[in-house]
């Protein structure tokens, strides 16, 4: 197994992790979720237990003060009937219905004849009554401080005329407001008393039926503060019965408040969520209390995703940083290794230049000295392609049909027979890119090589150029073994090979080559097995 096999499965091992890391992470945290909203909906319906409860207090208070509004009619249509009686009444009834008439001590009444003169009053705390409670208190210090009798007699005297005289108006008209009210709250009572002529009695709440009233608002006041300050913490929004009229909001954005486009579409996602809660006030009233999730329970149920979604972020910076720190390392190391190779290739280089000219000297065939000095000039252009390694190379427009032929001539002669290299362009005129030529034709030599070790030594070489509109296309196609689908992908990596003394390094050397320095693309076109495989070359134009 190499190691782009053993990397291949840890890769595989540590996605499936980091699946099974994820998968855990989002059920634990679901799990979580689910808990509180569990927790969170029992506290709601716990609430909602208690604000109903509240509500049928509200309800009750509200029957009962409706009871307490009838019984206080009842009270003045039995004062008026007594009123009525009492004008036709005889000596043996009169005592009944006095006490009738006395007995009402509660609600204000107002008498008035048919031309809306005021006949008689009763439970009015009127300015005048108020008065002589202030006279009589006055006189009281004035006889505790010992005065004479003569002296509280006069000044009682005094005190009596001069109310009677500033108040008698403005007691008239407490009296006329009074009346105007309760002609304005309640229908009045008709009393006949005499051959169809009619007095009219009018009544206002008791002062113990407003207390209660005061009570009842109070208590309807609180039940909406506990509806909008509740112990869930969730949102609430709690409507009348047409559920556009907001009583009350709790951990509601004021701004969703005041649109009714956004309350609304709020109301309906709340309805969504959870059924609102019907609160019955009595008398056919119907309010509504809408609640959802709480801020936090939404928080922590997108979270996960939130976090997973950040951690992902880090991992992939990470990457390409240890990515591109890598890479920068691998060319660090191809760039020394090819100046190392090409200092060492130096030395021996020129000792075999000054073996070749002394041979010359001692008469030695020509053709022995022609081939020693083609071998010479390949490894000065070996030399030379590994000093370039590193450095910018010299590109210039070159014909590329020139260039392979070239190199395919150089490895006919150390190739088998059996091997049959063709070129094929369709173009008339020379195809022109920008090349560097000792560093092009490696990488040529480099694929041709490889393809003839997949043939073993007898097969068809094509090499086809394609002049396109802004790229050159070059395919190297040969009739081998093929590459296995699993392998296409890490054919250019370094230390990949199919050779039990192979090095691993012509391929990944081409990619470098033609992506780093002429700005092209190099990739495995197609490959089946026993059939070939064709490799692709672009270059810019």
């Amino acid at each position: 197994m190499n190691i782009y096999q053993r990397k291949q499965q840890w890769k595989i091992v540590l996605f499936a992790t980091a699946v099974v890391i994820v998968i855990a992470s989002l059920w634990y945290t679901n799990r979580l979720v689910k808990k509180i909203a569990d927790e969170e909906r029992e506290k709601v319906k716990l609430w909602a237990k208690s604000v109903q409860k509240k509500a049928k207090l509200v309800k009750f208070t509200n029957e009962l003060f409706t009871k307490m509004k009838a019984e206080e009619r009842k009270k003045a249509e039995l004062y008026a009937t007594a009123t009525q009686r009492l004008a036709s009444a005889d000596m043996n009834d009169l005592t009944f219905i006095l006490n009738v008439i006395q007995s009402n001590t509660t609600v204000p009444v107002i008498l008035v004849n048919n031309q809306d003169k005021i006949a008689g009053r009763r439970n009015l705390d009127s300015i005048s009554e108020r008065d002589s409670a202030l006279v009589k208190e006055r006189l009281l210090r004035m006889k505790a401080k010992n005065f004479p009798k003569k002296a509280l007699d006069e000044m009682k005297k005094k005190l009596q005329d001069s109310l009677a005289v500033t108040f008698g108006k403005r007691d008239s008209m407490y009296i006329s407001r009074q009346l105007m009210q309760m002609k304005a709250k309640n229908p009045p009572i008709s009393i006949e008393y005499f051959q169809g002529k009619k007095n009219y009695l009018y009544y206002n709440d008791s002062k113990v039926f407003e207390d209660i009233k005061l009570v009842f608002d109070s208590l309807i006041k609180s039940f909406i503060a506990e509806v909008a300050v509740n112990t869930a913490s969730v949102p609430v929004i709690y409507t009348d019965s047409t559920k556009e009229n907001v009583l009350a909001v709790g951990n509601v954005d004021s701004a969703v408040i005041l649109r009714p486009d956004k309350l609304q579409d709020r109301i309906q996602t709340m309805a969504s969520q959870n059924a609102p809660i019907e609160i019955d006030l009595g008398e056919g009233g119907k309010n509504y209390i809408y609640y959802e999730q709480s801020t936090l329970l939404t928080q922590l149920k997108y979270y996960p995703f939130v976090q997973f979604g950040v951690i992902g972020l880090f991992l992939v910076i990470a990457y390409s940083l240890f990515s591109t720190a890598r890479k920068s390392e691998q060319n660090q190391v191809w760039v020394g290794m090819s100046k190392e190779t090409a200092h060492q290739l130096g030395t021996p280089l020129s000792s075999l230049m000054a073996w070749v000219e002394i041979l010359k000297g001692q008469g030695v065939e020509d053709s022995i000295i022609h081939e020693l000095n083609r071998d010479v000039d390949r490894l000065n252009t070996i030399t030379e392609r590994f000093s370039k390694i590193g450095s910018v190379p010299n590109m210039q427009s070159e014909n590329i049909g020139e260039v392979l032929e070239h190199a395919v001539d150089y490895i006919k002669l150390r190739t088998s027979r059996n091997v049959v290299f063709t070129i094929k362009c369709e173009e008339k005129r020379p195809v022109q890119a920008k090349i560097s030529i000792p560093l092009f034709e490696w990488v040529i030599e480099n694929l041709c090589k490889n393809a003839v070790d997949a043939m073993d030594g007898k097969g068809t070489i094509t090499l086809d150029i394609t002049d396109a509109t802004q790229f050159v296309y070059i395919d190297v196609t040969d009739t081998g073994k093929g590459i296995p689908k699993g392998k296409i992908k890490t054919v250019f990596e370094p230390g990949y090979t199919t050779k039990q003394r192979g090095w691993g390094l012509g391929l990944s050397l081409c990619k470098r080559i033609i992506e780093n320095y002429h700005a092209g693309k190099i990739f495995v076109k197609r490959s089946e097995p026993n059939v070939g495989t064709t490799f692709r070359i672009v270059l810019n134009k």
